[in-house]
């Protein structure tokens, strides 16, 4: 059992080389079990990703580690600082840049980044020249003066990111910063998040998307109903899955099922049958050819008009390790952050 709240785990300890640490996180939203004793450790500098379904519990975890939701169980500290007992000095150190722009949609650009710095205690005329930097390292100059509502989706998490950054912080958390964007803006961020790290800043990234995990992440941790089900970096996650997958399709759908028993037999795996009638795919194991089950294909004469080898796919990677699809929004998931909303809120 995790130490409750008003008590942290004896055992924690701020180790210089780590960002976060958390032992046993917990967080409930009434009979809901959001997060469900989450254990950490994030290393300084690099990208550290959290990937699961909707409704896993990945927000509410972040939010729990930026100090904006108290944990119920359990224990964390972030950059040397106990959640419970300094979360001011996790503030200051931190940036937060969720699913959402939290921008004010009636300002231009430059008003909001003004705005942020004269939250922050910058003068007037120093908010401006730090807003005008940013601008331009994010390719908004021309858009300086245009009200946020007339940005694009792209431009909007652009300067949402900007906003972020104000001042520099050493922990930036970005809970699925690409969600909604274009694969050009994708893209963009991208590049952002790379030069952040370049620059010293540790990044904690939840995201959907293994192809963005794959492009950013060293490590990464996969969360299902709450818990961590899986830890590695992006290849040691896709192994567990399987090396790839043969996707075949036949000339003529009749010969569909020939060659789903010789896929089968050659291999040594199942098969599926995909929803197009000529359409197969077999997920391949270490040490498994491809080329061998399609050598077998052309021996019994069974026409294959295509064929292709790729990586495991988000849905496969989590199909494997969730038993569902990556997009499924559970019920409870739905509850909980019905739930988490309500909360923060107070």
């Amino acid at each position: 059992m995790s130490a409750p709240a008003s008590a942290p785990a004896p055992g924690i300890h701020a180790a210089s080389d780590l960002a976060v640490e958390t032992h046993g996180l917990v967080k409930r939203f009434k009979e809901n079990t959001a997060v469900d004793g989450v254990d950490l450790s994030i290393k300084r500098g690099g990208i550290y990703g959290v990937l699961g379904p909707n409704g896993a519990g990945k927000t509410t975890a972040i939010r729990m580690l930026a100090t904006l939701l108290r944990p119920d169980e359990g224990s964390a500290t972030v950059l040397g600082h106990d959640v419970f007992a300094e979360p001011k000095s996790i503030r200051e150190k931190i940036a937060l840049t969720g699913q959402f722009a939290s921008l004010d949609e009636d300002l231009t650009g430059i008003e909001n980044l003004i705005l942020l710095g004269r939250l922050l205690g910058f003068s007037k005329h120093a908010a401006r020249a730090r807003g005008m930097d940013l601008l331009e390292a994010f390719g908004l100059t021309d858009a300086a003066n245009r009200q946020v509502k007339k940005f694009s989706g792209g431009m909007r998490r652009r300067l949402d990111i900007a906003g972020s950054l104000i001042v520099t912080p050493e922990l930036m958390f970005l809970d699925e910063p690409t969600t909604g964007i274009d694969p050009r803006s994708r893209n963009q961020v991208w590049d952002i998040i790379r030069t952040l790290v370049d620059g010293g800043t540790t990044i904690l990234l939840t995201t959907q998307y293994l192809e963005e995990a794959d492009q950013l992440a060293d490590r990464l941790a996969v969360i299902d109903h709450g818990r961590v089900i899986a830890e590695g970096t992006p290849g040691q996650l896709k192994a567990q899955v399987g090396a790839g997958a043969l996707k075949v399709r036949v000339v003529d759908p009749a010969d569909r099922e020939p060659a789903a028993e010789i896929l089968t037999r050659t291999l040594g795996v199942e098969v599926v049958r995909e929803s197009d009638a000529a359409a197969l795919t077999a997920r391949l194991g270490e040490g498994q050819n491809a080329a061998v089950a399609l050598n077998a294909l052309e021996e019994a004469a069974v026409g294959v008009e295509t064929f292709s080898l790729g990586q495991p796919s988000l849905d496969e990677v989590f199909l494997a390790l969730t038993g569902k699809p990556a997009e499924e929004k559970s019920k409870e998931g739905d509850a909980a952050e019905q739930n988490e909303n309500e909360e923060t809120s107070k």
